[in-house]
């Protein structure tokens, strides 16, 4: 039987959550450069290994185009868009701002369950420090920005701050060969732990300023970076 005619079967919770797989997957490929930008995305390879019709798939694809992490070219195919740190510049002043907010409307409070795992994604990151890998470290930031979103309680906020953190978020890693990899880590640790001290008091305002003053100066740094490849005129 067709995907499609399982559709008619299965229950909506389910298809949903396969909807969901699909939909996170192509995009933390995207997000951690497994997928490069220009790259073409090929349906029928990605409908064979998702066991699933096109029908499905291009609703997926349709989701991450509008999103902006992918262009269709009528007659030619889906590709990767490119980012650019001054062409996002404006996504991340919105990003600094919304952050603020994330401590004031509806936070959810943090439970023991919660603090044990940021306790255990800084724990993971004193581990990398030892043996600093790029994508280990963009993974490791986009949990850890998952923590952040399962904090938030207001719906609106939670979903653009989350669309706005994953279309910047390959700029981080474009940027890791003019950056200072040791320093990055030594400037999230120190995110993370102020975050999460902050969480264990129930001080969750306070988790918006760290997080908007921590998405600011990483700005700052990539502009840097971005300048340095300039040629001078």
């Amino acid at each position: 039987m067709s995907f499609l005619g399982e559709l008619d079967e299965r229950p909506i919770p389910q298809v949903r959550e396969r909807f969901e797989r699909m939909y996170k997957a192509i995009r933390d490929r995207i997000c951690l450069l497994e997928y490069e930008p220009g790259a073409r995305l090929s349906e029928e390879e990605l409908a064979r290994e998702f066991g699933v019709s096109r029908t499905p798939l291009r609703r997926v694809l349709s989701r991450l185009e509008s999103e902006g992490l992918l262009e269709s070219r009528h007659g030619v195919g889906t590709f990767v868009t490119d980012v650019d740190i001054d062409a996002l510049l404006p996504v991340y002043r919105l990003r600094m701002e919304l952050a603020e907010l994330i401590g004031k409307l509806d936070p959810l409070p943090r439970s023991s369950a919660d603090i044990t795992r940021v306790k255990s994604l800084l724990h993971r990151c004193d581990e990398l420090t030892k043996n600093p890998d790029p994508k280990a470290f963009a993974r490791l930031n986009m949990e850890f920005f998952g923590e952040l979103a399962a904090m938030t309680g207001n719906a609106p906020l939670r979903a653009i701050s989350e669309r706005l953190y994953f279309l910047t978020h390959r700029i981080w890693l474009k940027s890791v060969p003019h950056l200072n990899l040791p320093d990055e880590f030594v400037v999230f640790r120190r995110e993370m732990a102020d975050i999460l001290a902050a969480m264990e008091v129930g001080d969750l305002e306070a988790v918006g300023h760290i997080r908007r003053s921590h998405i600011s100066m990483s700005v700052k740094r990539m502009q840097i970076f971005a300048a340095s490849k300039t040629p001078k005129g």
